[in-house]
């Protein structure tokens, strides 16, 4: 069995600690209806998160994955979004089964930890602390944070510099290919939740050094 030893760890928040689809799917049926358009509904949102809400809100849009909102449809969603997310960010949204145990785990051998996510920091900083982890962390990256965001590694080279951490000596908690890709072009070491938001592909396929079902394993391999 693998172990692992990185005095960094940092930690994605949507579909890694917070299931926050439920939120974010009321939110675009509710654009929806804004819209004049037809509901989505949880199920086709769930496969649609995880690259951001301007992301999200393209593919309410179009139906699609990779499709392109016509510009003047986006202009008028775009706002109203925000606007309903400001106030649902985390009512209906939960902490994924484990988290808790894996940050109490964490802390207690007294790893640094860190947050880094594509979420806006509007909405990111209000999740953490609706849901009461927000004191794990020394540091919070998100969406908005830096000129670039996951996949690019820029986020993840920011901690190491912030903490005075080498990459080298550094892990991401993720869910996501975008996770993958960061993790490798940062040199750190990437460990993925099978549970998360990965467009319906199996997180396995991306090949990170670890696939887990819980945050509460990972006493088995730190």
């Amino acid at each position: 069995m693998k172990k692992f030893n990185p005095k960094l760890i940092m930690i994605d928040v949507d579909g890694t600690l917070v299931d926050s689809v439920p939120d974010l799917a009321y939110c675009v049926d509710e654009l929806m209806v804004a819209m004049g358009k037809a509901k989505w509904g949880e199920a086709k949102v769930r496969h649609w998160v995880g690259n951001g809400v301007p992301k999200l809100v393209e593919r309410a849009l179009t139906g699609e994955l990779e499709g392109t909102a016509n510009q003047d449809d986006y202009d008028k969603a775009y706002p109203i979004f925000l606007d309903l997310y400001a106030k649902n960010t985390s009512g209906r949204s939960s902490l994924y089964p484990g988290v808790r145990e894996g940050l109490d785990y964490m802390q207690a051998q007294g790893y640094t930890l860190g947050c880094v996510t594509n979420k806006a920091e509007q909405f990111t900083l209000p999740i953490l602390k609706d849901l009461g982890i927000f004191d794990y962390f020394g540091l919070v990256v998100s969406g908005d944070t830096l000129a670039k965001k996951k996949p690019d590694p820029l986020p993840l080279f920011h901690a190491a510099e912030f903490f005075g951490i080498e990459p080298n000596d550094s892990m991401m908690l993720g869910d996501s290919i975008s996770d993958v890709k960061a993790s490798r072009a940062a040199g750190f070491e990437i460990i993925c939740m099978s549970y998360g938001y990965n467009h319906g592909d199996d997180i396995g396929d991306a090949n990170p050094d670890l696939v887990i079902d819980s945050m509460a394993e990972l006493k088995d391999y730190l």
